[in-house]
Order: C-alpha cells, then structure tokens, then sequence
C-alpha cells in the first residue's frame, strides 16, 4: 500500500509515511508508582520547549486578535474572501473536506497549532 501511495498521513495528506519502531506500554506496579507527562511529538522526536512556546505564542496572538466562528469558518472564510463582509480576522473549525475545497477556491488559511494540552 506504501508503494502505491495509498496510505497518507492524516494530519497533512502527504504519502510519505513509513512505520516507526514502538515500544509496547506494558503495565507494572513499578509503572502506575511514576507519574509520567506525555511527550509531544513531531517526526519521532520530542518537540522542543522554545518551540513549544513558540507555538503557544502564536494561538494566543490569534484567539486574543481574532473572532472564534466556530463551525461556521468554511461559510464566514468564504463570505470574507468574497468580499459579502468586512474583511477580519476569524477562527474555528473546519473538517478536511472543507479545509481542501476552500484552499481549491483560492482561500489563504492555516491551522492553529495542535499542542500537547489539546489531546487532554
């Protein structure tokens, strides 16, 4: 299926994945004891705190400047670009389909960072 580009990634539509090596969680006394914080992760490797922040930074820059629109981002996104309404900003929520259909129309978007608390 890899070498027919039949499976793609999720989050980004790109074909090049491959499997990573994982290590299968198994349950001890010595395990439940610790406390551990789930590690966010980019391409196998650890995400970097400066990053992190960095990250953390931009989605405060935007909630605080921008209007939440919800589940109605696709249909205010489009009434903005189309000229329907004052040009702002906006966020919200979109699904795949609606993200790839307003990027076919020509739509600037970009999705917000997912972080580590996000997946809580």
């Amino acid at each position: 299926q890899r070498a027919a580009s039949q499976i793609t990634c999720p989050a980004c539509g790109t074909s090049d994945v491959s499997k990573m090596l994982m290590t299968p969680s198994v349950s001890t006394s010595k395990c439940k004891q610790q406390e551990t914080q789930p590690v966010p992760v980019a391409s196998g490797k650890a995400v970097p705190d400066e990053v992190l922040a960095m990250m953390r930074q931009i989605r405060d820059k935007v909630t605080e400047s921008a209007e939440y629109v919800g589940r109605d981002f696709s249909e205010e996104a489009r009434k903005i670009h189309y000229g329907e309404q004052d040009e702002r900003g906006i966020y919200g929520e979109a699904s795949a389909e609606e993200v790839r259909t307003l990027h076919e129309e020509g739509i600037e978007i970009l999705p917000l960072p997912v972080l580590p608390e996000d997946r809580n």
